[in-house]
Formats: structure tokens, sequence, C-alpha cells
């Protein structure tokens, strides 16, 4: 058998940390509309999202799409205003 040289092992070992990770993250993301709460005023008026606005819409962005499909939701998450924030916040917004 052959002698896998320490550096091939270690990127595979790199590549597994890396890889894991973000698969953990993305399964971490709890879909909770309410905490899109401190967006609220910035999704409804021409007033300039938070930092804690930006924070939870960094962190609900892989549900967006899902928000979007409700529709009490709708008007919301896909008005002029929400991807305002969103850019305000240099948050990419999805393509649904």
């Amino acid at each position: 058998m052959k002698r896998v040289s320490f550096v091939a092992l270690c990127a595979v070992v790199m590549a597994m940390v890396l890889f894991s990770g973000k698969t953990r993250t993305a399964e971490a993301v709890t879909c909770n509309p309410t905490e899109l709460g401190p967006c609220l005023p910035a999704f409804t008026s021409p007033a300039d999202p938070t930092a804690i606005c930006c924070g939870k819409l960094n962190e609900q962005q892989p549900c967006l799409c899902e928000y979007m499909k409700n529709p009490a939701l709708k008007p919301y998450v896909d008005s002029p205003n929400a991807k305002r924030v969103s850019s305000y916040c240099k948050i990419p917004w999805p393509q649904c």
C-alpha cells in the first residue's frame, strides 16, 4: 500500500472540516418569521435598518423564499423596502 503524503492527508482533513461546518450551519437555521421583527420598521417605511435587523436578516436569509410563499408574509418580505433593506445590509436577495 502506498504512503499518503502528510500534505495530502491534511488537505483531506481540512476539506472534511470545512464542508461539515457548512452543513451544520445550514441545518442550524430555524425558520421563524418573528425573528425578522427588528426589520419591520424598515420593511414598512423608508427607515434605515438597524444592525440587529441586518443580523436577523442574515440569519433568516435561507428562509426568505419560504416566507415569500406565505400569503401573510409576502407583502413584507417581497416588498421594495425589503429588497432595499437587503441591499443596505449587503445581503444578497434570494432568487426563488
